[in-house]
């Protein structure tokens, strides 16, 4: 699944193609990608035709459209779920469609049209209504998602109340990096990057953790998403591209996450791979010290 520097590639190219563009028409050709849509494809299509997208957001690994009516009034977005396959690729309104386009948005300016396109049809596209954060009652949401936490790069991301969360907690330290409702946008293969960086195992107990060390963590989780974000995201396969079709690099980087075998390059030992969580976990049995089973 898309995590934060992908969701961001998109957001940051959904930004610059498709806000401050108004809405044509809206073809619904799968009922999948809709299905999250209490309305189902008519309702959407007809709801958002004659909207404006005023910008794109994202919160962690979740992103949608704010939209403004033609009498100014807001209060609507538009959520795109990418899922494991979703894909929003804006194209010439020439361009053969994809084969798994299943919506299709054309503007009244007549340029590049926005393709929803999802093979595996885990994704999807939904309206919802904004609302105040319960931090920041300036700032709107989508509903579906008020509960989520802000992530590391997010200008107000409280790095105090993180560390006395995280302490709070008592559990693992990768189980914590994974829970949305703590910190958002960071999921398996960044939290692997980022407690290889900070030779942190994820085993460790989160109310052992004294503060220097959240920090320095947190200094590594977000050094690992900027350069990740520079690189265009992790791509492992074709499914994730950005609106532009084009693939992130990221992956020509780890240096555990997938690794199994092959030597760390800080210490030469040899990445192992553990379960956790149904997935898979990447470490250095040498950097990262497995904590001591407790007597």
């Amino acid at each position: 699944m898309p995590e934060l520097p992908e969701v961001e590639t998109v957001r940051d190219g959904l930004q610059r193609w498709v806000a401050g563009r108004t809405v044509a028409t809206v073809e619904v050709r799968h009922p999948r990608a809709v299905r999250r849509h209490p309305g189902g494809g008519t309702d959407l299509a007809a709801r958002l035709t004659g909207l404006t997208v005023e910008a794109a957001a994202r919160r962690g690994k979740y992103l949608w459209l704010p939209l403004a009516a033609a009498d100014g009034s807001r209060g609507e977005c538009l959520i795109g779920h990418l899922g494991m396959s979703g894909q929003l690729l804006v194209r010439p309104p020439e361009a053969p469609l994809e084969k798994h386009a299943h919506v299709r948005i054309v503007f009244t300016d007549g340029g590049p049209e926005l393709r929803f396109v999802d093979q595996r049809t885990f994704g999807g596209l939904m309206l919802d209504r904004l609302v105040p954060a319960a931090d920041r009652p300036d700032e709107l949401l989508p509903a579906q998602i008020a509960h989520i936490a802000r992530d590391p790069v997010d200008p107000h991301f409280d790095d105090l109340l993180f560390t006395a969360r995280l302490r709070r907690k008592d559990t693992e330290l990768k189980r914590a990096l994974l829970d949305q409702t703590l910190v958002s946008g960071i999921g398996n293969i960044y939290a692997d990057e980022s407690l290889w960086r900070a030779r942190l195992h994820g085993a460790r107990r989160t109310a052992g953790l004294r503060a220097p060390v959240v920090a320095a963590l947190l200094a590594e989780v977000r050094g690992v998403l900027a350069d990740a974000l520079a690189a265009g995201g992790t791509s492992f396969d074709a499914l994730y591209v950005n609106v532009n079709g084009e693939s992130g690099y990221f992956d020509r980087s780890l240096a555990v996450y997938g690794q199994e075998g092959r030597p760390c390059p800080r210490c030469g030992a040899a990445v192992r791979r553990v379960s956790f969580m149904n997935r898979s976990s990447f470490f250095c049995p040498r950097c990262q010290r497995p904590p001591r089973a407790s007597s």
